[in-house]
């Protein structure tokens, strides 16, 4: 990524406008004129200062004069002022007035004063549409629906006909599909039919409750349409699903001539492409309608195509895109810092972040749960910790989403205690929290606290979902903890009904690396329907314990399912073909990948044949494979070449890849200890102290060995050179015994135990 920039515009102070002078005559009509057409410009302010003037002049006002005033109240939210204007028009006999009423019923809306309201509306002697209208735009504003539509009946009721703003009012409450029907019915037998705004409003309701013929019935009858006709629609169809029916209509309308798509038009047309389409073609498609059209790309359109960029992988055009807005709001932003994160850009994201800071710009509790994520992706604690300290002193609200991110973050730099502790500091949590604390455990290899916080989380009523149930499968799948698996593959019987893809994966995935192929295939055949992933599960499954054929037949099985191969597959069946010296095959599989399918072979693909073509002890032909299909040669695929050289006895070609290897990672401690392994095995002493002096110099420690077993049911760890166990003397005598048999079967050891004693105590493990 290129260097960031961030283009922010800075915003003008607004210069103080001096009061609009009073009119040239100073009678009531002429104030209440001058107050009429600041009121319609939105000038509310000088609306208040007219009045003063206006009582200052003794003028008096009329019954003209106040629904202006109560509307500015509204605005510059001085609900004081109002009740003082309510008190001159009791004391100035305007109560019965039907306009003022509803603007004092409007007023006290406003400000959720429904009860003041419908006082007002109750003094009325008599009542015409308007105040009706008002109280129930009142209710509906309120959220009772329920009281709305009961004035409504009542004034039906005293024969009183809506108007088309009732009408608007009562629709804005309507969420059933035979209720909207009526209101439709009613629209009609009132005449209002030809009301555009109306229709628009019924329009979008159809569309809502996803009765799309009836919406598309309404609109081609339709007397005229405007630009809201055509977006209602459109709306419709892309809640629907319908994207093909979406372009046909955005064709019509570009066709059409008399009205030409807007910016919501392109907003809609592109969320709805994010949801139903993956193509980057499609998206510059729609990025170059609406330049073509003329319209600027502000913050919303560019939030939309942003993410429609970075869906596709293309986090340099949404780069682009956000670059050219010169208002960006915080939406844009977090959309962008969003967009860099989810393709593996994490440092670039924070970059953007910190230009964020230096703007306007205000970041949202949104935008912090993002960029913890970004610290997250990179295992950064520091970073992580400077983030959750800015929180802290910005004073900003610590929402679910932000807490939740912390403790995946805290997790993933190793530091269970803060993610427990931001767990614990939770007033209230969700699925996401509680999915967040299990994956933390299960993914540091703690499955007996992973399972005991699913107890916690069940004893709160919180139902566990599939995220919860493939994170402890993982756990148990990395520590080949069967047992656990069994219990969690029994829980998922009884607690769900239908077994996701991604849980079949899962339950076969564990059973596989425990070593219960059985199982793993009945699980992989119950499974609804198989995708790319599950194939390739149950193929690793089957390579990665010496069952090469069937590997192979799955694969075939794959095939004839119609399937098409992809780079995970391909992947898995290296694998097998690898772990099973399947030469000849391994090689074909890899020439059909391009030959066949057309697929370019990756660097995990190479390493495959490299692996394979070492482990049948063809060194000569790995060294020309490497050297002819990697540009840069890494040091995991140099690794592999330097234990086949070990294990072969090749001395020669072993210290030339040993040295490529320190070239390319000189601070990496396991290649140095790789290094010393080889030397050892060849009896190159020099070069096993060589290895290791060179790590005491840069203070590099091997980490030490561990393992673990499972005992009744629990994962017991063992590391090198523990000796706190507790059945720590009967284990060494179980190990006594062991060397003794060892011996007895006359076990050959290229070194002997002392040897090995002596060279790796010195490494300091």
């Amino acid at each position: 990524m290129s260097r960031l920039k961030a283009h922010i515009r800075p915003s003008a102070r607004p210069q103080p406008q001096p009061p609009p002078p009073p009119p040239s005559t100073t009678t009531t009509k002429s104030f209440n004129s001058t107050i009429n057409r600041l009121s319609s410009a939105g000038s509310h302010r000088d609306v208040l200062t007219t009045f003063s003037t206006m009582l200052n002049c003794h003028t008096p006002p009329d019954a003209h004069t106040y629904p202006c005033l109560f509307k500015a109240c509204t605005f510059l939210n001085k609900f004081s002022f109002g009740i003082l204007l309510h008190q001159r028009i009791i004391i100035h006999g305007y109560s019965s007035d039907s306009y003022i009423s509803s603007s004092l019923i409007n007023f006290y809306s406003k400000f959720g004063r429904v009860k003041n309201a419908h006082n007002v509306f109750d003094l009325m002697p008599e009542r015409n549409v308007v105040p009706w209208t008002s109280l129930i735009g009142c209710y509906m504003h309120s959220g009772d629906v329920n009281k709305a539509f009961r004035l409504y009946n009542l004034m039906r009721y005293e024969g009183i006909s809506p108007s088309s703003v009732t009408m608007l009012n009562i629709l804005s409450g309507v969420s059933e599909i035979p209720l909207l029907e009526c209101l439709h019915a009613t629209v009609v037998q009132f005449g209002l039919i030809s009301e555009l705004n109306l229709v628009n409003c019924m329009l979008n309701l159809y569309g809502k409750c996803g009765r799309m013929k009836a919406a598309r019935d309404l609109f081609e009858a339709m007397f005229e349409r405007d630009i809201v006709s055509w977006n209602s629609l459109v709306s419709g169809y892309a809640q629907d699903g319908n994207f093909e029916e979406i372009l046909k209509l955005f064709k019509r309308m570009k066709s059409d001539g008399t009205i030409g798509p807007d910016q919501q038009t392109f907003g809609t047309l592109l969320s709805a492409s994010e949801t139903f389409q993956t193509d980057v073609d499609l998206g510059r498609l729609i990025h170059g309608q609406i330049i073509t059209c003329g319209l600027q790309v502000d913050a919303h359109l560019a939030t939309s195509l942003v993410v429609l960029y970075s869906k596709c992988g293309n986090v340099c055009s949404a780069f682009r895109v956000f670059e050219r807005v010169l208002e960006k709001d915080v939406i844009l932003w977090t959309s962008v810092i969003s967009a860099f994160v989810q393709n593996d850009s994490a440092c670039d994201a924070l970059m953007v972040f910190r230009q964020m800071l230096g703007s306007c710009c205000t970041p949202s509790t949104s935008t912090i749960a993002t960029v913890i994520a970004a610290c997250a992706k990179m295992s950064s604690l520091l970073l992580g910790k400077s983030v959750h300290a800015y929180l802290l002193r910005q004073r900003m609200t610590l929402d679910i989403p932000v807490q939740n991110s912390l403790i995946t973050m805290y997790a993933k730099c190793g530091h269970l205690r803060q993610s427990h502790a931001s767990f614990d500091s939770m007033s209230e949590r969700d699925i996401v929290s509680w999915n967040a604390i299990v994956a933390a455990y299960a993914q540091n290899g703690d499955l007996w606290q992973a399972l005991c916080l699913l107890n916690e989380m069940r004893s709160t009523l919180q139902q566990p979902d599939y995220i919860t149930i493939i994170s402890l499968l993982q756990a148990c799948a990395s520590t080949g903890a069967l047992q656990q698996g069994k219990w969690i593959h029994s829980f998922v019987t009884r607690t769900f009904s239908q077994t996701s893809i991604m849980v079949g994966t899962a339950l076969v995935d564990m059973y596989s690396k425990c070593g219960d192929l059985k199982t793993a295939h009945k699980c992989f055949n119950q499974m609804p329907k198989h995708d790319i992933v599950s194939w390739s599960t149950i193929i690793t499954g089957y390579g990665s314990h010496g069952k090469g054929e069937m590997a192979l037949k799955l694969y075939s099985d794959f095939l004839i399912s119609g399937n098409q191969p992809n780079h995970v597959i391909f992947l898995s069946v290296l694998f097998s073909c690898s772990h099973n010296g399947m030469v000849s095959e391994g090689l074909s599989l890899f020439n059909s990948m391009t030959r066949d399918f057309g697929i370019k072979p990756e660097l995990e693909h190479r390493a495959c044949i490299v692996d394979l073509l070492c482990r049948a002890g063809k060194i000569g032909e790995a060294y020309e494979f490497i050297w002819k299909m990697f540009s840069n040669p890494t040091t995991d695929v140099l690794g592999i070449l330097l234990d086949a050289c070990r294990m072969k006895g090749d001395a020669k070609l072993g210290e030339i890849v040993a040295r490529d290897i320190m070239m390319l990672k000189p601070a990496c401690a396991g290649n140095y200890v790789q290094l010393a392994h080889s030397f050892a095995s060849m009896n190159r002493w020099e070069g096993v102290n060589d290895a290791w002096n060179q790590m005491k110099v840069l203070g590099l420690k091997k980490l030490p060995g561990w393992s673990y077993t499972q005992q009744h049911g629990e994962i017991i760890t063992f590391f090198n050179g523990q000796s706190d166990h507790p059945l720590n003397e009967e284990m060494m005598w179980v190990m006594e015994i062991l060397g003794y048999q060892m011996e007895e079967l006359r076990f050959k050891f290229n070194l002997s135990s002392c040897d090995l004693n002596d060279i790796f105590n010195e490494i300091d493990v």
